[in-house]
């Protein structure tokens, strides 16, 4: 870890319904472990100093979402203006359970970048948040937008966000929402 980066923390984004992979996305093995254990233990060994688990996830320490995806329809937009109200001021990264290929050196870089928000170009996540009371206040508008304008890049954009180039890590920034891009991603493992 570079000990040059500010103390941050980390969100594993697995809630939502899964339903166009057919089956829950957090739960298929990679590497021989479910995909959300991947993803929290990356967080870890990247240097979180704290990985929280959004979604239902018993067994996992998990903060369920105040609104269920089921009935709120909300996305990881609203899963993440709803969770960050309940943690503490600092730095936060924010990554998807479904982007195995996620290594350390993309972490550093949006945890290094100075500002309230910051994003990869053409990547919504992973997201680097800075929580304090003026995020928090427009990240609670979130979740009363209506549907359509729920998203990530609504965020990104109320925070004045930077975008990052990916530039080598673009290759890690891979998820999977469908049986046909799980199957994309395995043959890469």
């Amino acid at each position: 870890m570079n000990t040059m980066l500010p103390a941050w923390q980390g969100i594993v984004l697995a809630g939502g319904r899964s339903s166009r992979m057919g089956r829950d996305k957090a739960l298929l093995e990679w590497r021989g472990r479910p995909l959300l254990e991947h993803m929290r233990d990356l967080l870890s060994d990247a240097g979180a100093a704290r990985v929280v688990i959004s979604g239902t996830r018993p067994g996992y320490g998990a903060i369920p979402d105040a609104i269920p995806d089921d009935i709120g329809d909300g996305g990881p937009a609203v899963a993440l203006a709803q969770l960050v109200q309940r943690l503490p001021d600092g730095v936060w990264l924010a990554v998807p359970v479904d982007m195995p290929l996620l290594a350390a050196p993309a972490l550093h870089a949006l945890v290094a970048a100075s500002a309230d928000c910051a994003m990869f170009e053409r990547h919504p996540l992973p997201m680097r948040i800075t929580l304090d009371s003026r995020t928090r206040a427009l990240l609670a508008g979130i979740v009363e937008l209506p549907p359509s304008q729920r998203s990530l890049r609504a965020i990104h954009h109320a925070l004045a966000g930077v975008v990052l180039v990916p530039g080598a890590w673009d290759a890690s920034l891979i998820g999977c929402n469908t049986p046909e891009e799980w199957a994309a991603l395995r043959e890469r493992e």
